[in-house]
């Protein structure tokens, strides 16, 4: 299946239009090619209907982000990275009072870049977990002043982002914690959604799709993000919990589903291949909704590997 084929299908699936197949998307970390490479290499060559992008080798591509060692971001976060391949996360917090955030500038670069993590992330980069909780907590005038300078500059960002997207416009942005939202469902609401609503309702305008990725146990508020213009979530299995994503989506929120990372290194390959059959006997619907998305690294033994995209490559055809 070519580029516009995939998408097409993709466009179905999360529009409820009787896809040909279940779309799947599989990525393997860098870190996984830098360690496993040759391995991966002669598995993914019998799998080119599986497993898109092999990089040549030598020549494993790697985001500036999961470089070895530490930089600093256009709002003068220090992220860290002990390990090539693997993303960094921030170590140094800029933002440290309410005068810090009042007295705070919103970069200047203009390059239309919207990483992971753009909009409630942002926030905990800057002021640091524990601040960003109290400032929730207390729900300070600054915390507003946070929220809304950081908004602006995305929405300045997808200006100029917004000439150059697809059909299907990708964001990211992990708003759960294993067991919920440390923010809580209803402050989420007050202060969060209208960000992504009024950033989302820009780009449907334009007639494009909005996937979004969002890591955690957020299955409380997937109506939510649907209603800011969200087309597809990709929550993952293990946070929300099977009954949860079956209870709220399905029929109804179409999503890319997040298969069980947690559980690919320590399973057997038959129980790999049940855990992928569980979740799309319980989703599956033939009009559509339903996308499958396996993330992988290194620590996921090679014949597990092979187990997922043999598993895949079956369902895909799945009819119910």
């Amino acid at each position: 299946m070519n580029k516009d084929n995939r998408t097409e299908n993709m466009i179905k699936a999360m529009t409820y239009q009787y896809p040909d197949q279940i779309p799947i998307h599989v990525s393997l970390l860098p870190a996984a090619w830098l360690k496993k490479g040759p391995e991966l290499r002669r598995l993914a060559a019998d799998y080119p209907d599986v497993l898109e992008n092999v990089p040549p080798e030598g020549e494993v591509p790697i985001p500036d982000s999961y470089h070895y060692g530490s930089f600093t971001d256009e709002w003068d976060c220090v992220w860290r990275n002990l390990e090539e391949g693997m993303e960094s996360i921030v170590t140094v917090h800029p933002v440290k009072t309410a005068e810090d955030i009042r007295n705070l500038k919103i970069p200047e670069n203009r390059d239309g870049r919207l990483p992971h993590g753009f909009m409630y992330l942002r926030l905990l980069d800057l002021r640091g977990f524990e601040e960003a909780m109290i400032d929730f907590a207390e729900e300070s005038e600054e915390l507003q002043i946070l929220i809304d300078k950081v908004l602006e500059y995305n929405m300045i960002q997808l200006d100029v982002a917004l000439p150059n997207m697809g059909e299907i416009a990708y964001f990211g942005d992990d708003l759960g914690m294993q067991n919920g939202l440390a923010i809580g469902a209803d402050k989420w609401r007050r202060y969060l959604k209208p960000c992504f609503k009024q950033l989302y309702e820009k780009v449907r305008k334009t007639g494009r799709y909005v996937y979004m990725h969002t890591d955690g146990c957020i299955y409380e508020i997937m109506p939510d993000l649907v209603e800011c213009g969200v087309n597809m979530i990709n929550p993952q299995f293990r946070a929300n919990g099977l009954d949860n994503l079956v209870r709220v989506c399905k029929g109804k929120i179409p999503i890319n589903l997040d298969l069980d990372r947690q559980l690919f290194p320590f399973a057997t390959p038959s129980e790999v291949e049940a855990h992928i059959l569980e979740c799309v006997e319980a989703l599956y619907l033939p009009e559509g909704g339903l996308s499958l998305n396996v993330e992988l690294n290194y620590e996921v033994p090679v014949e597990n590997v092979a187990a997922i995209f043999d598993t895949l490559r079956k369902v895909r055809h799945y009819k119910g």
